[in-house]
């Protein structure tokens, strides 16, 4: 996990915008801070913000919608320069873009995408592939498992309930083990992206079936939790039960390299340094594409030991 000290960088949370500094003003409202990856982003965009010369109105939602909409709506009443945020869920955004858009204030969607069937709300949404993510990971899970003869039971660790990257990397998921009917997923929960939802629920999987053989999570650190609970039930993580998660933070690669995790797709938290580049274009008025993909890849515990020494995140 990464020092949750570093977070602290950044400009201040409060004030109205000063009418001479000459500075753009941001507003930024992120999920919350549920896992290392969230960590990670946060400090990303904390740290870019301050070497763009960019000045950063934070806030942190605490995994609520109605926080989010709030602190849009500030800054909308603070008259900043572009709003951009990180959506706890797809559905349910149009009346405040509207209110953004009414404001003359540009917005960035960023990591998560929202459901609005008027795209003229954002200007951009910048972030992963969420569908290729899972699809990369059950593409991993039928490679593996192509001499198996039997069923291959899976439970699956979903993200919140109604975000973007819990719907698409279910989906993606789902698509990529279509194919071999024997891959079977006997039961699928959200831990909502937290180790301490990952551990709870896993204790619910294992006390309710008998034979789990792969355990797919999405994101590291429900995996990671749930590493806890199938630990305490006797069970040896990476060869009793194979582990698949998405995001490759430093603790979830350890626990790769350390063979107790078996494949992660990777899902950038750093976007802070796109982010700030696509505000002044937005300020600029220049014209930028709708959607803007981060690149990533993928890491088998081989992988994990290179990557780790210089790992930044």
């Amino acid at each position: 996990m990464l020092a949750m000290g570093l977070a602290a960088c950044g400009n201040s949370d409060t004030g109205d915008k000063a009418a001479d500094d000459g500075k753009i003003v941001l507003g930024f409202s992120q999920v919350g801070a549920e896992s290392g990856w969230r960590t990670a982003n946060t400090i990303s965009i904390k740290e870019s913000a301050t070497k763009a010369g960019i000045e950063l109105k934070f806030d942190d939602a605490q995994q609520k919608q109605e926080n989010q909409i709030k602190a849009i709506r500030n800054f909308i009443q603070q008259k900043v320069d572009v709003i951009a945020f990180s959506p706890v869920v797809e559905s349910g955004w149009d009346t405040v873009l509207k209110e953004a858009k009414d404001a003359k204030i540009p917005v960035i969607l960023t990591d998560r995408a929202v459901d609005s069937q008027d795209t003229s709300l954002y200007k951009t949404f910048i972030g992963s592939d969420f569908v290729k993510e899972g699809k990369l990971a059950g593409e991993w899970l039928v490679k593996e498992t192509a001499a198996a003869t039997g069923p291959v039971n899976i439970v699956e660790l979903q993200g919140t309930t109604g975000s973007a990257p819990a719907n698409d990397r279910k989906k993606g998921f789902a698509d990529a083990i279509a194919g071999s009917p024997n891959l079977k997923v006997i039961a699928s929960q959200t831990g909502d992206f937290t180790r301490a939802g990952g551990k709870a629920v896993m204790e619910q999987f294992l006390k309710a079936n008998p034979k789990i053989d792969v355990l797919f999570a999405h994101n590291d650190d429900m995996g990671l939790g749930a590493l806890e609970a199938i630990t305490a039930a006797g069970k040896v993580p990476g060869k009793d039960i194979k582990i698949i998660t998405i995001d490759a933070v430093k603790d979830g690669m350890q626990a790769l390299a350390d063979g107790k995790f078996n494949f992660i797709a990777e899902c950038s938290p750093l976007l802070g340094p796109q982010l700030m580049d696509l505000v002044k274009r937005v300020k600029a008025g220049e014209t930028i594409p709708t959607r803007i993909l981060t690149e990533e890849g993928t890491f088998t515990p081989e992988q994990a030991k290179a990557a780790l020494p210089t790992r930044a995140y």
